[in-house]
């Protein structure tokens, strides 16, 4: 009995200490977290991680750990810099620009500021070609590689062999046969998850193509980071002399998703355009220095002579490269510059619009202060928390007097671009989110010119003639439980 007393008392002593280290060990963590989670980090993003910390100190801690920085490894920074100065030693095309009327007086801090930030300028003498056609963008990619003579040079944030991308694969075949020098890129993680990596891999092999993953995450090899760090760009480069970028993958229209409950397929529409003159230069650029930091080889830049432009015809262009390798986030400064200096007009297209506190205040005032500021998105989300976290914002942008379109379900609107009056737009990879500000690596094109604003325009009318229109008093009307799922996916969006 005595015994059995003694082991009852050594038990309670157990769980007694137990308990108390437990509670000392929560409460470290809270009160480094206080000091550490909020450090250079947005406060929005700093209350997200505080409040999954205090919910669930162990587990958020232990994410805070992994997912915490936002940061490439410092080589990956160092390797950037190097890129950067390469590129403000060989640029070409400044002297082409045209600041003919009407040339805006704000354009000219915003170019200073993107060349600031990303080391590109502006050039002038540029053409462009936009697709909207999904099969035609990429038939258009494959006729210029099955016309490349030296360099082929593909980099895709997601790539897959499909029936709609063999051709695509079948030129770039051809092209190594001929002695062209293949070089593809691709994202480790988005490729890795649709069905047929291996195979797409074991096809390059096949064909010669010198090829390699992005910011790949093989811990065994000695490879990692924040997992969801991602290189998110999309282009093409021939020769040096045709470049093409937007937010098209490398993959068929359906992203070799089922079928839905109603028999629907989702189905992507994309925007992609093809260059060519001296910002082609520019996007080659960031093409070498993605393939440098994974490879460690830096590819000289050829020489290119552009095509000749007739005076006040071609195109200004600015490349705008972002992402955790620079410091700043340089897609969220250029976007909230343009916006601010809007006069008249901003269309913005963008399929996950999850915004800072910094842009959703740059957009509301505009529309407040009388601007015509349009969104378009779509009816319908291939991404649940995201697409939530996304229609949170209905609200607000409503109420400040943007006019939001949605684009018809089983479509998903995945085109990134957005016009600011009939003078400036701005084409590429990157969202309006905050992983595309914060997380990824993405390409942005400013475009100035009035022929290119004119089709984007034209594009933007073709969006609403498939879209409705979302007014306030239809999303008030909502159901409850999904305004407070909507909330929920706010919050985690902030997470960072």
């Amino acid at each position: 009995m005595t015994d059995d007393i003694t082991i009852s008392g050594a038990g309670a002593w157990v769980v007694l200490i137990a308990s108390v280290l437990v509670l000392v060990l929560i409460v470290t963590i809270a009160l480094v977290s206080l000091v550490v989670v909020p450090r250079n980090r947005r406060p929005q993003s700093a209350l997200a991680w505080l409040l999954l910390i205090y919910i669930l100190p162990l587990i958020g801690f232990l994410l805070f750990l992994m997912l915490g920085s936002r940061r490439l490894p410092k080589r990956r920074r160092e390797q950037q810099e190097e890129i950067n100065r390469y590129i403000l030693e060989t640029t070409e095309g400044m002297d082409r620009v045209s600041k003919e009327s009407p040339w805006p007086p704000w354009l000219e801090p915003i170019v200073e500021l993107n060349r600031n930030l990303g080391a590109m300028p502006l050039v002038g003498g540029n053409t462009a070609r936009l697709f909207t056609d999904y099969s035609a963008s990429i038939a258009a990619m494959t006729e210029a590689v099955r016309a490349a003579r030296r360099s082929v040079h593909v980099e895709f944030y997601i790539m897959s062999v499909d029936d709609e991308t063999e051709p695509f694969f079948l030129a770039l075949g051809d092209a190594v046969a001929r002695g062209v020098g293949v070089r593809v890129l691709y994202d480790h993680v988005a490729s890795l998850r649709v069905s047929g990596y291996r195979r797409m891999r074991a096809r390059l092999d096949a064909i010669g193509a010198e090829h390699h993953p992005m910011l790949p995450v093989r811990p065994f090899r000695g490879q990692w980071q924040r997992p969801d760090l991602r290189n998110h760009r999309k282009f093409l480069i021939v020769d040096g002399a045709v470049g093409f970028t937007g937010s098209q993958n490398l993959i068929e229209r359906g992203y070799r998703r089922r079928k839905r409950r109603d028999g629907s397929r989702l189905a992507w529409k994309e925007v992609m355009v093809r260059f060519e003159g001296p910002i082609v230069a520019g996007i080659e650029a960031l093409f070498a220095t993605d393939w440098y930091s994974e490879t460690h080889e830096l590819l000289l830049r050829e020489t290119v002579i552009p095509p000749e432009i007739d005076p006040g015809q071609g195109l200004d262009a600015q490349v705008v490269p972002s992402g955790p390798a620079f410091e700043g986030e340089n897609n969220l400064r250029l976007f909230n510059s343009l916006v601010y200096a809007a006069q008249e007009q901003i269309q913005i297209c963008s399929p996950y619009f999850v915004p800072d506190e910094s842009m959703l205040y740059a957009i509301t005032t505009a529309a407040q202060s009388g601007l015509d500021v349009q969104l378009f998105v779509s009816e319908v989300g291939d991404q649940t928390l995201v697409f939530h976290a996304q229609r949170s914002y209905y609200e607000e942008l409503l109420r400040a007097g943007v006019r939001i379109w949605l684009y018809r379900s089983p479509t998903v609107l995945h085109a990134k671009h957005f016009t600011i009056d009939d003078q400036v737009a701005i084409i590429g990879s990157s969202n309006m989110d905050m992983r595309s500000f914060s997380l990824n690596l993405e390409v942005s094109v400013m475009v100035r010119g009035a022929s290119f604003i004119r089709e984007l325009r034209a594009i933007e009318q073709s969006y609403r003639d498939n879209s409705r229109e979302l007014t306030l008093e239809q999303w008030l009307g909502r159901p409850a439980h999904m305004r407070i799922f909507d909330d929920l996916a706010r919050v985690t969006a902030t997470v960072q």
